[in-house]
């Protein structure tokens, strides 16, 4: 099923379905362990076997069938990495918001935003580093 431009975006509980799985430090998760790594009150078994499902239609992951304690499960993994997804996201947010301009993105953090000293200072020494390159 080809993606719709919607689906480039993660809502808020798939983004912290991703950010679970992206924290993880194993080869997949299933639906339990998800489970297992959310605050109380947990989420029930069937929503986030819900959004697995919808995220595997919007190619955010992937699964393979093991064989577990007799029974079969499905072990879901990431397509794209935590960095990849920020960057596309991000370039989205400067097209559609700030008419692809990287120099009104940054103005309207600098101007949103309570920055101190030393992160604007860092921010221009990015900037400057990138004009470099």
């Amino acid at each position: 099923m080809p993606r719709k431009k919607d689906d480039k975006t993660l809502t808020r509980v798939e983004m912290e379905i991703m950010g679970i799985l992206w924290d993880s430090n194993q080869e997949g998760m299933t639906t339990h362990e998800i489970i297992e790594h959310y605050p109380n009150p947990k989420p029930a078994y069937s929503t986030i076997a819900t959004f697995m499902k919808i995220l595997t239609v919007k190619e955010f992951v992937r699964y393979e069938k093991r064989l577990s304690s007799g029974a079969w499960t499905h072990v879901f993994f990431p397509l794209m990495t935590r960095q990849e997804y920020t960057s596309t996201f991000m370039k989205e947010v400067k097209e559609s918001f700030f008419e692809g301009s990287i120099k009104k993105l940054l103005s309207f953090f600098v101007e949103e935003e309570e920055l101190s000293p030393e992160a604007l200072e860092q921010i221009l020494m990015v900037m400057e580093k990138e004009g470099k390159e």
